[in-house]
């Protein structure tokens, strides 16, 4: 669970640094962003045949999902905000 987290944490962080623009929230945004991303990218790696049962994805899937929950994240968060 703790290496879930941090890794979570690393993975959150470099999707965050890849992305242009402002990036709200913290460090339980940056946590969650990743741990999301992560589980996205397993989940479609799944869907598309990427992965076997049972595999988790990838740093680079992980960091690729986590992305895509923040484009998500930032729309939520800037539509809120107008």
């Amino acid at each position: 669970m703790l290496s879930a987290i941090l890794i979570g944490l690393l993975v959150g962080f470099v999707a965050k640094l890849l992305m242009p623009g402002n990036s709200p929230g913290g460090i339980i945004v940056t946590l969650v962003l990743g741990v999301a991303g992560s589980s996205m990218a397993t989940w479609l790696g799944h869907q598309l045949g990427f992965y076997n049962y049972g595999e988790a994805a990838g740093f680079f899937g992980s960091v690729f999902g986590a992305m895509i929950v923040l484009v998500i994240y930032r729309a939520l968060f800037n539509s809120k905000a107008s």
